[in-house]
């Protein structure tokens, strides 16, 4: 994946206290994150513990392969981690600080 790291970054001339690295990491994140469906996922997981995606598509009312899709990209990120049970995938937050990203987005909306 490509990623656009703007001039003034490559040359250090922005003034803060975060490394490039750091601003482009946190950029994928909430980029992860930034979709209706994936916050209604964070919401579900921080509200309900472990969830398997059949719940987690029932409970949305979204097909069985939406879901998969988002919990794909949020566990690419590592915002989501998966544990097997048998046959089922538990999904579950990797931090429960993630949730507070959406409640920080309740304040300000």
């Amino acid at each position: 994946m490509f990623i656009f790291v703007p001039a003034c970054l490559s040359k250090r001339e922005m003034k803060t206290h975060f490394n490039a690295n750091f601003l482009e990491d946190s950029t994928e994140t909430l980029r992860a994150i930034a979709h209706p469906i994936r916050i209604a996922i964070i919401d579900l997981l921080y509200n309900n513990g472990e969830m398997t995606v059949t719940s987690i598509y029932e409970q949305l009312k979204i097909e069985q392969a939406i879901a998969s899709h988002h919990l794909r990209i949020l566990k690419n990120k590592d915002v989501v981690n998966v544990e097997r049970d048998g046959k089922n995938s538990l999904y579950s937050l990797s931090k429960e600080e993630y949730y507070e990203i959406i409640k920080t987005l309740i304040k300000v909306i």
